[in-house]
C-alpha cells in the first residue's frame, strides 16, 4: 500500500490574500475556490510539479480529535528545487521577501551554493508567517 501526502491544511487568517501571495507571488496554481457546504470555502493550491497541495479554509470545523492551527503556526514547509537560485530569482522577482541562498556546512549557514548535495536553501514565509525552505535537489523527483 502506498501512502501518499497530497494535501496539507495551511492555516491562513485571509483566504483572498493568502490565495493571491500563493498564486500571484509564489505562481502556484489555484485548483479549487469554492464553497464546498453552506458557510465553508476552501482554496486548494499546488506548487509547480508537485503532487502535494495545500488547502486553506474558512468556516471548516476541526476534523474530529483534530484542533484548529493557528495563522503562521506552519513551519518547516519545504519545496524542493533543481536549481535553486533560479527559483530564488523567480520568488524574488514576484515580490516575495526570501532570504539569500546559503548552505549548512561545518561552520553552520553561510552564504551561497554549498558543494554537498542537498545541503542548499533559501526561506520565505507567506503574509501570516507560515515558514517555507527551498532546498536545492540533486535531481528532478522522476530520477531520484
Amino acid at each position: 500500500m502506498e501512502w501518499t501526502l497530497e494535501v496539507v491544511l495551511l492555516p491562513v487568517s485571509d483566504l483572498d490574500r493568502a490565495k493571491d501571495f500563493y498564486e500571484n507571488k509564489c505562481g502556484f496554481k489555484a485548483d479549487l475556490d469554492g464553497e464546498v457546504a453552506p458557510g465553508v470555502r476552501v482554496i486548494q493550491i499546488t506548487p509547480p510539479g508537485s503532487r502535494c497541495s495545500l488547502a486553506m479554509t474558512a468556516g471548516m470545523p476541526p476534523a474530529p480529535g483534530q484542533e484548529r492551527a493557528e495563522p503562521g503556526s506552519l513551519q518547516g514547509l519545504q519545496l524542493c528545487v533543481t536549481d535553486i537560485e533560479a527559483a530564488h530569482a523567480e520568488l524574488s522577482g514576484r515580490g516575495v521577501d526570501i532570504t539569500p541562498v546559503r548552505h549548512l556546512g561545518p561552520e553552520g549557514w553561510t552564504e551561497g551554493r554549498g558543494e554537498a548535495p542537498w545541503s542548499t536553501f533559501c526561506f520565505f514565509k507567506d503574509p501570516d508567517g507560515n515558514g517555507w525552505a527551498l532546498q536545492e535537489a540533486p535531481a528532478p523527483l522522476s530520477e531520484r
